[in-house]
C-alpha cells in the first residue's frame, strides 16, 4: 500500500490530452528517415554490429505507436512533433548518434488498443526496430507492453503515467515511463488541498479507466480525511461526449473543490460547465492539461484560477537558453509551433539520444537498458526545472519524482497562460 512521503513526478506533461492542433501526419505506415543537412563531422565513430534488430552501419531504427488521427491524434500532436524535431536536429547538426542516422518510424494506432497491437507487430516483425519509444496512451500501451518485455525490446519513455509501468520493474524490466505517475500526481494534489484548503468539500471527476482511477486513488491517499471530505465521485467513459450531468451532480453534492482526472477535452468541458452554471468552485486538473493549447479549447475566463502540475520549464521562457534552443529546433525541424507539450516530446528525444550515446560500444538492446540504468543518476535534463532530476536503476523505473504547481492566469490581452507558484513538491513511495 502506498503512503505519502517524499515521492513525486513530473510532467511533463501528458499521458493524455488536448483536443485539436492537427499533426502534419505522413501516411498510416509512416516511415520517416529523419535526415537533414548532413553534419560536417560525425560525433561518434560507428561500431560494427552483427544481427542486432534495427541497427545497421548507417542507421538506428526506432519505432513508436502513437495516435495520429482522430481526436487523440490532434490532442497529442505536439508531443510527437517535439520528438521528431529533435531527432531531425541530431541527424542534421550532430551527424546522428553512434555514427548513425536515427530513423524514426511511427505507426498510427488512433489511441486504440487493437490498433496498437497491429502497429507494434509491424514495427517489431517487419521494420525490426531497435526499440520502441514514446508509446502513447494507457489503454493502447497496456495492449503491447507485455509483448515488448517478453521479447526483450526496450520500451522507453512511455507517454502515460499509469502506476503499473513502474510498480514492478523486475517483472517488466524493459519498460520505463517518462510521465509522472498518476497516483503520485493525485497524491501531490490531495496533500496540497489538505494543507492549504482545510474544511473544503471535494468532488472528483474521473475517467473510468487506469488513468482516472490512479488519480482518484492518489488523491484520496494525499487528502487528510480529518480536513477534507470527498462528497462526490463522478466517473465517465473515455468515449463520453458530454459530462455536464456529472459536473451538476458534484455541484449539487456541495463540492467546493473539484479535481478533474480527465484529459483536455473533458477537462475543458468541466471548466466551461462550472463557469456557465455560475459555480464558484476551485478546480484542480491532471497535469496532462498543462499545455498552452488548453486556452484554445476553453475560454481563458473559465480557466482562470485552475490549478495543475508540471516539472518542465515553460515553453515561453525564451530567455532561458534551453527553451530558446527548443524554439530554434521547432522552427527549423518541427511541423508545429512550440508549446509545453512539444517541450515534453523534445525532452524524451534528449533522453533517447543520451542513452544511445552511452551505448555506442555495446549497441545492443541489453546494452541500451544497461545505459538507462547506469547514466540516469540524478540526471538534470536541460528542459526540466532546476533541481528536478531523474534517477533510474534496475529496481526503480520512476523517471521524474518532483513537480510544481501551475495556475491558469489571465494576461493583459485577455488570453490565458500557465504560471508556476510555490516550491517543488516531492514525495516518496513507502511500503
Amino acid at each position: 500500500m502506498w503512503k505519502l512521503g517524499k515521492f513525486s513526478l513530473v510532467f511533463l506533461a501528458l499521458a493524455a490530452a488536448l483536443l485539436v492542433l492537427a499533426v502534419a501526419c505522413e501516411d498510416e505506415e509512416e516511415e520517416e528517415a529523419l535526415t537533414g543537412t548532413p553534419a560536417a563531422a560525425v560525433t561518434e565513430t560507428p561500431t560494427p554490429v552483427t544481427e542486432v534488430p534495427g541497427i545497421t552501419d548507417t542507421e538506428i531504427v526506432l519505432g513508436s505507436h502513437f495516435a495520429q488521427s482522430g481526436t487523440y491524434g490532434a490532442a497529442f500532436a505536439p508531443v510527437l512533433a517535439g520528438t521528431k524535431a529533435y531527432f531531425k536536429y541530431v541527424n542534421a547538426e550532430e551527424g546522428g548518434v553512434c555514427g548513425r542516422q536515427i530513423v524514426f518510424k511511427v505507426e498510427d494506432d488512433n489511441y486504440e488498443p487493437a490498433r496498437a497491437v497491429e502497429a507494434v507487430r509491424k514495427l517489431v516483425e517487419q521494420d525490426e526496430v531497435f526499440a520502441i519509444v514514446v508509446g502513447l496512451g494507457t489503454a493502447a500501451h497496456s495492449a503491447v507492453w507485455e509483448r515488448l518485455n517478453e521479447e526483450g525490446i526496450p520500451d522507453l519513455w512511455i507517454m502515460t503515467g499509469a502506476h503499473k509501468w513502474a510498480a514492478d520493474p523486475e517483472a517488466y524490466p524493459w519498460s520505463v515511463a517518462i510521465l509522472p505517475d498518476y497516483f503520485v500526481a493525485g497524491a501531490i494534489t490531495g496533500k496540497y488541498i489538505s494543507e492549504n484548503m482545510p474544511g473544503k468539500k471535494v468532488g472528483v471527476l474521473y475517467q473510468n479507466d487506469d488513468f482516472g482511477k490512479d488519480h482518484l486513488d492518489g488523491l484520496k491517499n494525499g487528502l487528510d480525511p480529518d480536513k477534507n471530505e470527498v462528497v462526490s465521485e463522478q466517473s465517465f467513459e473515455a468515449t463520453a461526449v458530454d459530462i455536464r450531468s456529472q459536473v451538476n451532480n458534484m455541484k449539487n453534492a456541495g463540492a467546493e473543490i473539484v479535481f478533474g482526472a480527465c484529459i483536455p477535452g473533458h477537462c475543458s468541458q468541466l471548466a466551461k460547465a462550472a463557469d456557465q452554471m455560475g459555480w464558484d468552485v476551485q478546480i484542480f486538473m491532471s497535469y496532462v492539461n498543462s499545455d498552452a493549447a488548453m486556452f484554445q479549447y476553453c475560454p481563458a475566463a473559465a480557466m482562470e484560477g485552475v490549478i495543475t502540475l508540471q516539472a518542465n520549464k515553460m515553453y515561453d521562457w525564451t530567455d532561458d537558453p534551453a527553451i530558446a534552443e527548443h524554439h530554434r529546433i521547432m522552427s527549423e525541424y518541427g511541423d508545429l509551433p512550440p508549446g509545453n507539450f512539444t517541450v515534453v516530446g523534445h525532452a524524451a528525444g534528449i533522453l533517447t539520444v543520451d542513452a544511445l550515446r552511452a551505448t555506442c560500444d555495446n549497441l545492443t538492446r541489453e546494452g541500451l537498458m544497461d545505459a538507462v540504468h547506469t547514466i540516469f543518476k540524478g540526471y538534470q535534463g536541460p528542459l526540466a526545472l532546476p533541481g528536478i532530476t531523474i534517477t533510474l536503476s534496475e529496481t526503480d523505473h520512476l523517471s521524474y519524482e518532483d513537480m510544481r504547481m501551475l495556475r491558469a492566469t489571465l494576461t493583459a490581452d485577455g488570453k490565458g497562460k500557465w504560471e508556476y507558484f510555490g516550491d517543488v513538491i516531492s514525495f516518496s513511495e513507502e511500503d
